[in-house]
């Protein structure tokens, strides 16, 4: 587990620029036309001022009380391994973190997840069932917390996917799964994602006809 940065000056990531982040950007400033995110490829990190209990916190990096999570990719993809990058952009990404659903957010579900005894939201299936999201109330409330509780920072990068595994390696991110089964929240988090999807699976499916997804303002 990587020491808190504070008590390891030389840590060899101190220095980039999702550590060395200038500001943190919430909700409504990325998303719709005024989006002050680039339609670029980078890599894109998540701060929180709370965090479930659940999640430890140990070796995590902070900022002014924001707790760096989880790191993510835009594109996804290598081709050096034979896989051509995705078309998304980290402006089209982060939205989709932001107001998306849990069907296309690794980063919602796990969230929606930790926060169910709270939002009374659990996983649930929708529309012909091949799909699971918390519902559209429940994605509304996910929407409002991370309003409130999440800010993301971003820096462009042409291969983003070279520098993914360094981070990774490096930081403490108990949010992230893929490549991350070092982490002591790994097992813990995976099997949380396994029993949310058995119990799911187990329940009626969820129609959301008529349902507005998005949040009236």
């Amino acid at each position: 587990m990587p020491l808190p940065f504070g008590s390891n000056p030389d840590h060899p990531l101190t220095d980039h620029p999702v550590i060395r982040a200038e500001r943190l950007v919430c909700r409504n400033e990325c998303l719709g036309r005024t989006s002050s995110i680039p339609a670029i490829p980078g890599i894109y990190a998540w701060y929180f001022d709370l965090v479930p209990s659940l999640v430890p916190l140990e070796g995590c990096h902070t900022v002014d009380g924001w707790t760096l999570l989880y790191v993510g990719i835009s594109p996804k993809g290598d081709p050096c391994n034979g896989a051509p990058p995705s078309r998304q952009t980290l402006r089209s990404r982060i939205a989709q973190h932001f107001s998306g659903n849990a069907e296309g957010s690794t980063l919602r579900r796990t969230l929606g997840i930790l926060l169910a005894d709270a939002t009374r939201f659990p996983l649930r299936r929708v529309g012909s069932g091949r799909r699971m999201t918390f519902t559209h109330p429940g994605e509304q409330a996910l929407d409002r917390w991370l309003e409130e509780h999440a800010r993301v920072c971003w820096f462009h990068d042409p291969q983003p996917w070279l520098a993914e595994e360094e981070l990774i390696q490096g930081l403490s991110l108990p949010l992230n799964l893929l490549g991350n089964d070092h982490h002591p929240f790994f097992p813990t988090l995976r099997d949380l994602r396994k029993q949310a999807i058995a119990v799911a699976r187990s329940l009626p499916i969820v129609s959301e006809v008529g349902q507005p997804r998005r949040i009236r303002t």
